[in-house]
């Protein structure tokens, strides 16, 4: 097994005086949070950086909201007006954060100077780091998130596009937030660092009833450093208490989340979420985890990090409790004096290759595998945990296998769209649209185009299927080859989906196409072009219109009031699609449903008067 060992820095691309730097403001900054919401300071070198570190919260009601309507782990969906990256595309399912800390960071942005700093950096080209111990990490998440969104809405490189570091930050965001950053391939821009032994960043894994009191007895302690004489006056049985309840709650979501990593089907764990609220928290970004032994250990696979947030710190026995769950509070206040230290060891291990991790040792390892063995034990891993790890690496490596099976289909789909192009292109020649041609099924081209469909069909469910169990990777929505392709599929065939469905009369079963009928294929694929070229949501439906012309049509033949609102957008838009290539002159022949409900408006209908040159001519 190959192992690189070395600068910490190096291996998460920032260097280690920034990294000391970024945690001593960021320290400053949350031992005086009622004095100022954030500190800006400079880091001088070429280019030189700007520090902006967070406060956290210092009440434990800033942990939660305090109207009583929050879900047992404060959980909301994030506003998309201002995220608009933060959900999953093709499964259109926002990503969830905790409410608290985004009312904070809202806050911030609404009512200080935060918003003049994040300018004045970026037009002196200055590289911004946000930053944030305990629960100003969070914020500091939030607050590069919605500059990179900036970044992304302006379309400016991101050469001196924002970076994150956190210290001891409890988790705050979902998987689908998890999986929009590193979709939009953000997720190198965030680094957290964690002492093992830091009970913090595991705290909200646990409901908030249950860590209220936690919270209460331990934030004056946690805030600043001149509080450590008041450690003595906790009460150690309660601090014990609270300890062991977080970490049952995060052993219960930790081994969920492993069973669905090994594929496990027994449906106990559909029961079990029914019965056990469970954390909707994941990790999000690089980690690094700091042993207390000099080792830093760097992991970026989320589900690895999701799982040694609860191995490096799980009980092996119950006389480790008290000691554990007192040793958090100043393992919490340790990162300044800690990473100093490490650091300057330049004894990073960056843990690949989860697949093949070693499960114990043995006198014929070479020096990489036995210094593998030497951080899992560092870390306090079991066998269990190990496996784990191997499950996350295999998930990955698995999703990584799905998307090559399908790219060694692009050549079919490309075929299958050419030959119905050319399908399309016979129709025309004989004066009829293709979409007319294929509902009326007059001749055998118009057979062998249908089989095409059903072909296209069955390829392009199965990928929106894989999308749906989460089988592909992360980037895949996003990579241009398919939202490209996407694109081509859904603009070409969907108009034979639904001719087929009206010359059936699925509509009079089912109901309107739109409503009722549209396949999630062209659903998925629509929203992928939509999020890569930043369009609104619902705005690129050049490819069913000819649905709502046949509800205008029938609308027609059944003497129903006409719908006005419905033929005025049809016509805007088609002129819209036309001027733009995505709607093709054989949709405006004479012969065609379009023109044949055209030919019912009134003269001086704004809709007749709209499309009357693309018909006419």
């Amino acid at each position: 097994m190959d192992i690189d060992t070395g600068s910490c820095g190096r291996e998460l691309g920032i260097k280690d005086e920034v990294i000391k730097k970024a945690c001593s403001i960021s320290i400053r900054a949350h031992q005086a949070p009622a004095e100022k919401p954030f500190l800006v300071d400079k880091i001088r070198g070429s280019p030189s950086q700007v520090v902006i570190a967070f406060s956290g919260a210092w009440t434990s009601d800033a942990w939660s909201t305090r109207d009583g309507t929050a879900k047992a782990f404060g959980e909301t969906e994030v506003n998309l007006n201002s995220f608009p990256s933060l959900r999953s595309i093709g499964n259109d399912i926002t990503a969830k954060v905790n409410e608290a800390s985004m009312n904070q960071f809202l806050q911030i942005m609404e009512k200080s100077a935060l918003r003049s700093e994040m300018d004045k950096a970026t037009r002196d080209s200055k590289p911004i780091i946000f930053a944030g111990h305990s629960s100003g990490g969070p914020i500091a998440i939030y607050a590069t998130i919605w500059l990179l969104e900036e970044y992304k809405r302006l379309k400016k490189t991101l050469t001196h596009g924002p970076f994150c570091l956190t210290f001891g930050s409890p988790l705050t965001t979902d998987r689908i937030f998890c999986h929009a950053v590193r979709r939009e391939e953000w997720s190198d821009r965030f680094v957290h660092f964690v002492m093992i032994h830091d009970i913090v960043p595991r705290i909200l894994l646990a409901p908030l009833s249950s860590t209220k009191e936690f919270l209460e007895q331990s934030l004056p302690y946690l805030i600043s450093p001149s509080a450590h004489h008041k450690a003595d006056s906790i009460d150690k049985s309660k601090l014990t208490a609270l300890f062991d309840n977080v970490m049952r709650n995060a052993s219960c979501v930790a081994s969920h989340a492993a069973c669905i990593l090994m594929g496990s089907t027994n449906m106990l764990l559909d029961t079990m979420t029914k019965f056990v609220q469970l954390s909707p928290y994941r990790p999000c970004g690089q980690y690094v985890f700091c042993t207390g032994t000099g080792r830093l250990v760097v992991v970026k696979n989320p589900d690895a990090v999701f799982q040694l947030l609860f191995y490096s710190l799980q009980l092996v026995s119950e006389s480790e409790s008290q000691q554990k769950a007192v040793a958090s509070l100043p393992a919490h206040l340790a990162y300044e004096d800690g990473l100093d230290k490490n650091l300057d060891m330049r004894n990073a291990i960056h843990l690949e290759n989860l697949c093949e991790l070693p499960l114990s040792s043995d006198n014929t390892m070479d020096i990489a595998t036995k210094t593998i063995v030497d951080t899992l034990n560092d870390l306090n891993l079991s066998a269990r945990a190990r496996l784990c790890l191997r499950a996350a690496g295999e998930s990955e490596k698995q999703k990584e296998d799905n998307q090559k099976k399908i790219e060694r289909k692009m050549g079919m789909i490309r075929n299958a769209l050419d030959d119905l192009e050319g399908y399309r292109t016979m129709c025309e020649t004989r004066g009829m649209g293709y979409f007319d041609a294929f509902k009326v099924q007059k001749h055998e081209d118009d057979f062998k185009a249908n089989v095409k469909r059903l072909e296209l069909a069955g390829i392009w469910d199965e990928i929106i299927e894989m999308l749906k169990r989460d089988e592909l990777p992360d980037k895949y929505e996003a990579e241009k080859s398919w939202v490209k392709l996407g694109t081509e599929f859904r603009q070409l065939v969907e108009p034979l989906d639904v001719a087929n469905y009206y010359r059936h009369l699925k509509n009079e079963d089912t109901g309107p196409y739109m409503t009722k009928g549209r396949p999630r294929r062209y659903k998925y694929t629509q929203r992928w072009r939509e999020h890569a070229e930043q369009l609104p949501r619902g705005s690129c439906g050049e490819s069913c219109f000819w649905a709502d012309v046949e509800e205008l049509n029938l609308a027609v033949t059944s003497n129903q009031p006409r719908n006005e609102q419905m033929a005025l957008n049809v016509a805007n838009k088609l002129k819209e699609w036309h001027a733009k290539g995505e709607v093709k002159k054989d949709a405006f022949l004479k012969e065609t449903a379009l023109v044949t409900w055209w030919k019912t408006l009134p003269d001086n209908h704004g809709a007749k008067l709209c499309i009357k040159d693309l018909i006419e001519s």
